[in-house]
């Protein structure tokens, strides 16, 4: 293909070369360029792809595309544009044949809710007959293939791969989750999202290499809604008319409040022994009763997403309540049966909304002692320890304070930063730095009537320690302990 054919939804000026030079691979790893490569000089948080300039040169690529004046011989050609990661997005979409345009594409954005949201969407969908893609926090979905994900929202060019994919596999929709990352960075620039979702807004993703601040996370999720038909949104959030607030998109609403265009009335808690859920009467744009077996207020927002969702594939009613009934998520509220006379449950709540919307919603179920079991990762804003000590100290009976992902920090140095917020608290707790140990300890003293809870690795199956990924599934933990408990 022609280098024109690549760049020609970009704004972009021809530093020397031609723009009709022919090309082979479109690339942003210096590691894989080969002769007639595009390579696009990403300044990233930890490396500058300006700084390879001459060495993928003289590996043969044919272009660089740059943000900034590079050295190199005068048969290469250089295009420079004002944003790289943006002008990979839109050459990448160019170079798999805009795969997006021959899929429904819908985005779903907000701090919490979004992973519980696609799996809610893509599960109702297929059950009318859609053929739906995935791309998430756990994984992508392509057909039958599942492909672990290392990011929520994966560069620009892998969405791009996996959309083509898509196609190929006969998928006529994609759901995926849309994280303020990957608007900050231009991961989903150019996507002609038919529908776009607001789930709620808290204050995370604030620090180095995240976002400066508060209204840079606000502004960033609000992105998406500027490359939408449609927006649905949450308008019982506090922030949902900032994040609008230069929406150029259609806009319809979920909630509970009465100004919602879909809404939960009659909400009440259903429980049974080993078993927590909701119920609830929709109202508004539609007309029926529903119930799930997730327990708590957030599960009504994630269902009446998806429901607004699917009323615009007029998915059948009586489809969406079979559907909402059997609807699961790997770490999200994942019941695991240990005992008849105690539940637990894992969940991926790491940071302090996730985590007191969690066990505020397990509070109403009335447990005899509600036990939290939780660390915080290391290499991130100290904040989110002292607030997520505070929150668990203030509405849990204990709290178990662990290791989680200490990544180059020391684990103890954590577990003392959570100590300080559940020190302005008069919640008891207990500390115990190997997770397995910790959850031994929480089983073992398991009383009747108790709700435990261990949160922040969910979906998760390693512990990340100085720079490597150990393998640790809480599941496997789990069952280790009933049996090393069952032979004593």
């Amino acid at each position: 293909m022609k280098l024109n054919q690549l760049l020609e939804r970009l704004e972009y000026e021809v530093i020397q070369g031609s723009d009709q030079t022919e090309v082979t691979t479109l690339i942003n790893d210096s590691r894989k360029v080969e002769r007639g490569s595009v390579f696009v000089c990403i300044s990233g948080a930890v490396v500058d792809g300006h700084e390879f300039a001459e060495d993928v040169a003289a590996k043969g690529a044919a272009v660089l595309i740059v943000e900034r004046d590079v050295k190199v011989q005068e048969n290469v050609t250089v295009i420079k544009v004002a944003d790289t990661r943006y002008a990979l997005a839109l050459t990448s979409a160019a170079y798999f044949g805009y795969p997006a345009e021959k899929l429904k594409v819908i985005g779903i954005t907000g701090t919490k809710g979004k992973t519980t949201t696609t799996y809610m969407i893509k599960s109702i969908l297929e059950d009318v007959g859609h053929k739906v893609g995935l791309i998430g926090t756990i994984e992508a979905i392509i057909g039958e293939k599942k492909i672990p994900a290392a990011n929520t929202t994966p560069e620009s060019f892998t969405i791009q791969k996996y959309f083509a994919e898509m196609v190929e596999a006969g998928c006529d929709s994609v759901v995926m989750e849309v994280s303020s990352q990957g608007l900050m960075l231009h991961r989903t620039a150019g996507i002609p999202f038919e529908i776009g979702i607001f789930t709620n807004l808290g204050r995370d993703h604030i620090g180095p290499n995240e976002h400066a601040d508060f209204e840079d996370y606000k502004r960033c999720k609000g992105m998406l809604f500027k490359q939408c038909k449609l927006g649905i949104a949450n308008v019982d959030d506090t922030y949902f008319e900032d994040v609008f607030a230069e929406s150029t998109c259609r806009i319809e609403t979920f909630g509970f409040s009465e100004k919602a265009d879909i809404r939960a009335t009659e909400t009440h808690l259903v429980s049974k022994p080993g078993y927590l859920g909701v119920a609830y009467h929709v109202s508004g744009l539609m007309d029926f009763d529903v119930e799930i077996d997730v327990p708590g207020t957030f599960s009504v927002y994630n269902s009446l997403t998806a429901i607004a969702v699917c009323r615009h594939f007029d998915v059948p009613v009586e489809t969406i309540k079979k559907a909402l009934k059997v609807a699961k998520v790997k770490g999200r509220i994942e019941m695991i049966k240990v005992s008849d006379e105690f539940t637990l449950m894992i969940d991926y709540a790491h940071n302090a909304m996730s985590l007191e919307s969690l066990l505020t919603t397990l509070k109403e179920y009335n447990p005899k002692r509600l036990v939290c079991l939780f660390g915080c990762g290391g290499n991130r804003s100290k904040d989110r320890r002292y607030e997520m000590g505070e929150v668990s100290g203030r509405l849990a009976d204990l709290t178990i304070i662990t290791s989680d992902n200490p990544r180059n920090e020391e684990p103890q140095a954590i577990i003392d930063d959570i100590k300080i917020g559940i020190g302005k608290t008069d919640g008891d707790y207990v500390e115990i730095c190997d997770r397995k140990e910790a959850i031994r300890y929480a089983i073992e003293h398991g009383q009747t009537g108790d709700v435990i809870i261990l949160a922040g690795k969910g979906h998760e199956d390693y512990q990340e320690i100085k720079g490597v990924k150990h393998h640790m599934d809480e599941r496997e933990l789990i069952a280790e302990v009933l049996e090393e408990l069952g032979s004593r």
